[in-house]
């Protein structure tokens, strides 16, 4: 009997030590979802590839997309990014886990419907940069350069041009 009250112990202390561990790669691995709060919302409106509208507590509110950019309107892809966002998400409910606001009052995070992250999946179609200004997710710059070797999205035009560099040489 003591052999396996041991064996108990020694198992369950192995299981919480793996436990600890894991936690601590998820907060390594995407360290903005540590500090995350989270809440869920009826989607209500697209505005492009990288945002939405989505009802909370009754209002609409803009939901930035975490770590990703993807092409402006007037950009090559930026029509097909806005649409891919629409099929996955408009008119359902959707998980948000905030990790931020921006300069413009939108909320900032991940997205996530039927257990898939959309912000992951728009990287994975190849609708998307990986916003390395404002992440160092290691799974998100992997799903982006998955996207550029099988030339996906806009991986396939010879020269893309990143949506800040876009912006930017617009304004001037």
């Amino acid at each position: 009997m003591a052999e396996t009250e041991e064996y108990d112990l020694a198992m369950i202390s192995k299981l919480i030590h793996i436990i600890s561990i894991l936690l601590v790669a998820e907060a390594l691995l995407c360290p903005s979802l540590l500090h995350a709060a989270s809440w869920e919302g009826k989607v209500v409106g697209i505005s492009d590839g990288d945002t939405i509208k989505v009802l909370k507590d009754g209002k609409q509110v803009k939901i930035r997309l975490a770590a990703i950019d993807c092409p402006e309107k007037g950009q090559p892809y930026g029509q097909k990014a806005k649409q891919f966002t629409a099929d996955m998400v408009a008119g359902k409910t959707v998980k948000v886990w905030q990790t931020d606001t921006d300069r413009y009052g939108r909320i900032v995070g991940f997205v996530f419907v039927d257990a898939k992250s959309l912000n992951k999946e728009l990287l994975s179609a190849g609708l998307a940069w990986h916003y390395k200004k404002y992440s160092r997710d290691p799974e998100l710059a992997k799903l982006e350069f998955e996207a550029r070797s099988a030339k996906r999205g806009l991986w396939a035009e010879p020269d893309p041009v990143a949506p800040w560099e876009w912006r930017r040489k617009k304004r001037s």
